[in-house]
């Protein structure tokens, strides 16, 4: 089914995700379906497919997305009482299954077990550049818009994970971190199995020729160092400055990389 003012196609959403404003995908499988099967990158379960416990937890300012295992009566139900209440939310048509059917990137429940959850809050060493803006930027647009991230003294992470059930990353004995030549990026994107999506494997050949200084991975990856280190710079001990600035980047980068690798600039001025 085409996408219209109800319905959006898997194709269209998958177009869409990575985007700062992608739409927030609400998922209303019931709980023995989404048990054995994979997630919608960056969707959020809700056990209640009431409009009304939908609206409780997403921003109405923003695109809403409705998922469920096959486009149906749970997501057509909760679409329509949402837009009763004057919310626009759109039923992903065929559902979850569909867009897996389409080869578009879906998270294994495995992966969701272990690193999702709403609002989940991970930690990592304070003052941010590459690898540490790139991780969060992953997590916020792959898989938790809501998590949280914590910056601390690089000896006090993994207590401070530890201490409030967070995820600690990218620092020495964290579950995610450098492994051999391959940053934490490449760990993460292992983990929540998107390692093999192609967008996100080519983001992640940049980002680990700028964070280990491997340049001759990437002719882009020069210009990425230099940008996040002048942002650094701006940013000084703002870490969470770093992440909204490092975000834009990382959103140009990614926008390249699946809308505009093939364009070309070749004007040159004529005396």
């Amino acid at each position: 089914m085409a996408s219209s003012p109800f319905f959006i196609s898997p194709d269209e959403l998958a177009g869409r995700l990575g985007s700062p404003d992608g739409p927030q995908i609400i998922d209303v499988r019931a709980a023995e379906v989404r048990a054995v099967q994979p997630d919608l990158p960056s969707a959020r379960w809700v056990a209640d497919s009431s409009g009304a416990a939908v609206a409780a937890v997403i921003d109405p300012a923003r695109p809403v997305v409705i998922s469920c295992k096959a486009g149906l009566n749970r997501s057509q139900r909760t679409a329509a009482d949402l837009r009763a209440m004057g919310i626009p939310a759109r039923v992903l048509s065929g559902g979850s299954l569909a867009f897996a059917a389409a080869g578009h990137p879906v998270i294994p429940r495995a992966a969701v077990d272990a690193w999702g959850g709403p609002g989940r809050a991970w930690v990592t060493r304070r003052g941010p550049k590459i690898d540490r803006v790139a991780c969060p930027w992953l997590i916020t647009r792959f898989l938790d818009p809501a998590a949280r991230f914590l910056f601390t003294d690089a000896d006090q992470v993994l207590a401070v994970a530890a201490d409030i059930g967070g995820t600690a990353f990218d620092t020495p004995g964290a579950p995610i971190e450098h492994d051999g030549p391959r940053c934490s990026f490449d760990t993460l994107l292992e983990a929540i199995g998107l390692a093999g999506f192609a967008p996100l494997a080519d983001l992640a050949v940049l980002v680990r020729a700028a964070d280990t200084n491997d340049l001759t991975l990437s002719r882009e990856a020069a210009g990425y160092l230099a940008v996040s280190l002048g942002l650094s710079a701006l940013a000084g001990e703002d870490d969470h400055a770093m992440l909204r600035h490092g975000f834009v980047v990382l959103d140009g980068l990614y926008a390249w990389i699946t809308r505009a690798r093939t364009e070309t600039h070749s004007w040159t001025h004529r005396a």
